[in-house]
């Protein structure tokens, strides 16, 4: 299980940074792959999110302790 939250973790953040990239340059980074391979891309990230938003609690050691985190 471990393998899959690191895949995942990981799919997320890329699908983030390419948010990120599109919102301030208009760049699809994932779309230089080709069309069928950047749909792939997406269909990845998104099934990491929700890989990632029904299991965060029960894999995050801040979480799952019931602490929070130090305020700055």
């Amino acid at each position: 299980m471990k393998a899959l939250h690191m895949v995942a973790w990981i799919l997320v953040i890329v699908g983030g940074l390419n948010w990120l990239l599109i919102g301030l340059f208009k760049l699809d980074v994932v779309m230089y792959l080709g069309p069928t391979l950047a749909k792939v891309v997406y269909i990845l990230v998104g099934l990491s999110a929700l890989y990632e938003l029904f299991t965060h609690k029960g894999t995050c050691k801040m979480c799952s302790s019931g602490s929070m985190p130090a305020q700055m």
